[in-house]
């Protein structure tokens, strides 16, 4: 029971770090239990993706699909907090505006959004709204619904793999990440999630489309890690933010563009 109870806690903890749903205020929070709550982050973004999919759902009952593509995104940024979406912002600002590793590091710490991140927010956003509602022809409401649970899923573990390769360069359990190294245990739960999640666009999408959506989730993660790796040489908790909306985006046009 203790080691269900923990369970919990560190489950909860990853809820609270991602999301802005209110929990209960329990004395819940250790340094290594926050470290450990990584391997959650897939599963909280099923629920995520699963609000998401139901806002959707509902709205599109009533509304034109692209009217209930914008009010899901919209609900969805107010779960979160726009946590990752203000990581994209600042990642875009820092690599855009600094000159050298330190410059980058000080403007991403900027709360305020320049040309570069508001730029990029934009354009992720709207190329994000784009393909969501061109995939809800073909696919149709529910076939998108299913989409969005899967992709939030995830570009969240997409996130976790940046974590677990490559180099924190803050203080440990600063800013907006636990700045840990991942146990192979807890890698291999968050795998699992994902793997999982793959099993299901294969149900759907059968081999062509979850191949396609696969290689557009792998370039996404590529495309981020090539603009934050190159410039810093490791990852800040805004390039997790990065990451995961880049990996999100590139699998929804992975999807479209084998449909």
């Amino acid at each position: 029971m203790n080691w269900l109870r923990g369970e919990l806690y560190t489950f909860l903890l990853a809820v609270q770090f991602l999301t802005r749903v209110p929990l209960p205020n329990w004395p819940i929070y250790t340094p290594e239990r926050f470290g450990a709550s990584v391997r959650h982050y897939p599963t909280v973004g099923l629920f995520i993706g699963a609000f998401s999919a139901g806002v959707l759902a509902t709205a599109s009952v009533l509304l034109p699909p692209l009217v209930a593509v914008l009010l899901s995104f919209a609900a969805t940024i107010a779960l979160t907090g726009a946590f990752h979406e203000d990581g994209l912002a600042d990642m875009f600002d820092g690599v855009g505006g600094g000159n050298d590793r330190n410059a980058i590091l000080e403007i991403m710490k900027d709360s305020r959004i320049g040309v570069y991140g508001a730029c990029g927010l934009v354009s992720v956003l709207a190329i994000k709204a784009a393909t969501l509602w061109e995939l809800t022809r073909p696919l149709g409401i529910t076939g998108v619904c299913l989409l969005l649970v899967a992709t939030h899923a995830l570009s969240r573990w997409s996130a976790v793999v940046v974590i677990a390769t490559s180099t924190y360069l803050r203080g440990e359990g600063s800013g907006k990440s636990p700045g840990q190294r991942i146990p192979a245990p807890a890698l291999l739960f968050t795998t699992v999630v994902a793997a999982a999640c793959v099993a299901g666009l294969f149900r759907f999408f059968g081999p062509p489309g979850t191949a396609s959506a696969v290689v557009g989730l792998v370039l996404g993660h590529a495309t981020a890690r090539f603009v934050f790796e190159r410039r810093l040489g490791g990852y800040t908790g805004d390039c997790l933010g990065a990451t995961q909306q880049l990996s999100e985006i590139g699998l929804y046009l992975g999807v479209l563009a084998w449909l």
